[in-house]
């Protein structure tokens, strides 16, 4: 879904510290109404190199980017190059996450909740707008019916009368200092926020999908590994059983044995029900009330991730992640509500009139005896009250101090995001390539055990052991594989990826199969929402 944007150029600058301390000196009336302001910080060459505007100009902060990341220099799976992350789930070639990724993007309630603040910051946005043009302009109408006193001195003729009246007034302060202007700045910046939080929330939303699939398949493949273990174990048992019972063997083997295919086995209901739970997860991100996806995802094994990743270089972060541009354009919104509040520092003028006809008759209501109106200028200033005003724009100076640190702090948290999720995408696979080897080793070890039991010539402990380790082993092999999957979407999650999906087409093809029917679903109100995300409205420049 495409959105109103406004371009922006998200290099780092240098902080510039708003100048919003104001004048302590009283403001006096000069002669000629001229009006002298000592010591205002904001002086009016400020004014006019600012385009008429009292406050700050707005500079973007700066931020602490390291310049490489630190495993770049150690390890040739890190490359630092620009990789086009923007549909970073195709590394797996799994069509069935394909499908998932794309119904949650159209689906999920939280992607469409969040599409309704822009909705609502587009109608901010015009309602600023429309403060530039005559804030008030109305019509108005009436009839009375008036009854004078007899009983008064000087009493007049007519006793009782009709009176008609319609006409206009209009009231405009124009904006001289401003303070409209910086407000449509502030709207600007906002709508620009909504924007990038939206697709922060896209960015997470899409990386949670993957990762609840990624630990579905891995779930699956520990409840197979299980069973098979389950299998091969009971085999064991019937092997001890049977020299048990001719003698060969003793009982505290069998008792041995049968303990570690109960053992094993207590694994399977603790698997099937984070696999449950999962799949229940999936469902929510989805969009759909928690029903069996399983059977629609079928079996598969764990997405195979490629050995290694581009991450571009660390100041990157500061273009493809949308919570920093966010964070950055909230940044911009605040420090145009500074000059919103200084320009109560000034007085402000206007231009009023009104134009009415008056008549007796609803018929004479329209001749030309019957106009009347008035037109004129004047100003408003809110003196005595700068104790209040110099604390509004230092408390709005504070919260642009307090969105400056939240953005460099954002930048930092992105850092660490990225190198956590970078080591672990990279111990991962060292973790999983020994494991390899243990699980291939061990493997090897059981089958001779098993054919040494068989001719009984090997202690049945050491089966036990063995067999013991082999589960371990294996499920442990079955985790790390998942946890290279699931570090290298945390990795796409850290660089900002995949937000760009809501420009693309979508034909929703695993929410059809999932859904079938109308007949499959009970709605509960008055139905479904036909869009996901709110359609973005054309601001109304006006009021």
């Amino acid at each position: 879904m495409q959105f109103k944007r406004y371009s922006l150029n998200l290099i780092p600058d240098v902080i510039v510290r708003p100048a919003s301390k104001v004048a302590t000196n009283v403001l006096t009336f000069c002669m000629a109404g001229i009006v002298v302001l000592s010591g205002c910080t904001t002086s009016l060459r400020q004014w006019k190199q600012n385009g008429f505007k009292v406050g700050p100009n707005y500079n973007r902060p700066v931020a602490l980017v390291e310049s490489d990341w630190i495993d770049y220099a150690v390890d040739d799976r890190v490359l630092q190059v620009s990789d086009d992350s923007d549909m970073w789930w195709h590394v797996f070639n799994d069509p069935v996450l394909d499908d998932l990724i794309e119904t949650a993007s159209e689906s999920n309630l939280t992607l469409r909740t969040v599409g309704t603040r822009i909705t609502q910051a587009q109608a901010v946005r015009g309602i600023a707008a429309g403060n530039l043009f005559p804030q008030v302009q109305q019509m108005f109408g009436g009839y009375d019916r008036v009854q004078v006193s007899r009983n008064i001195a000087n009493s007049a003729p007519i006793k009782h009368f009709d009176q008609w009246d319609t006409g206009a007034n209009l009231s405009w302060e124009i904006d001289f200092w401003g303070r409209y202007r910086r407000s449509l700045e502030s709207a600007d910046s906002a709508l620009d926020a909504s924007v990038e939080g939206y697709d922060n929330v896209l960015v997470l939303l899409l990386a949670d999908v993957a990762s609840s699939y990624v630990q579905i398949r891995t779930l699956q493949e520990e409840l197979r590994l299980v069973n098979e273990n389950v299998a091969l174990q009971k085999e064991s048992l019937r092997i001890a059983d049977a020299q048990f019972q001719s003698g060969a063997a003793d009982q505290s083997d069998v008792l041995q044995l049968r303990n570690n295919v109960q053992q094993t086995e207590s694994l399977i209901p603790a698997l099937e029900a984070s696999l449950r739970q999962s799949n229940n997860a999936l469902c929510i991100l989805l969009g759909l009330p928690p029903q069996d996806l399983v059977a629609q995802l079928g079996t598969g094994p764990i997405p195979t991730a490629p050995k290694q990743v581009a991450v571009g270089m660390p100041a990157e972060l500061l273009r493809r992640r949308p919570d920093i541009r966010q964070a950055e354009r909230l940044v911009a919104a605040q420090s145009a509500q500074i000059g919103v509040a200084e320009a109560e520092l000034y007085p402000a003028f206007g231009i009023n009139g009104v134009l009415n006809w008056q008549a007796d008759t609803l018929d004479g209501v329209f001749s030309p005896g019957s106009l009347a109106g008035s037109v004129g200028t004047g100003f408003s200033w809110n003196i005595l009250n700068y104790g209040r005003i110099r604390n509004s724009v230092l408390l709005q100076d504070a919260k642009f101090q307090e969105t400056v640190f939240s953005y460099q702090e954002t930048v930092l948290k992105a850092q660490r995001e990225a190198e956590d999720a970078i080591v672990g995408f990279l111990k991962s696979q060292d973790q999983t390539d020994k494991l390899q080897l243990a699980v291939a080793d061990i493997s090897e070890l059981n089958d001779l055990l098993l054919v040494q039991a068989n001719a009984g010539a090997t202690d049945f402990n050491r089966v036990f052991v063995v067999q013991s380790q082999l589960t371990a082993q294996q499920d442990s092999l079955a985790t790390s594989r998942g946890a290279i999957a699931l570090n290298l979407i945390q990795i796409y999650r850290s660089l900002g990826g995949g937000w760009q999906i809501r420009l693309q087409p979508t034909s929703q093809p695993f929410a059809a199969n999932v859904q079938g029917g109308e007949a499959d679903q009970t709605l509960i109100g008055d139905g479904l929402i036909s869009d996901p995300v709110p359609q973005p409205i054309e601001t109304i420049e006006g009021n």
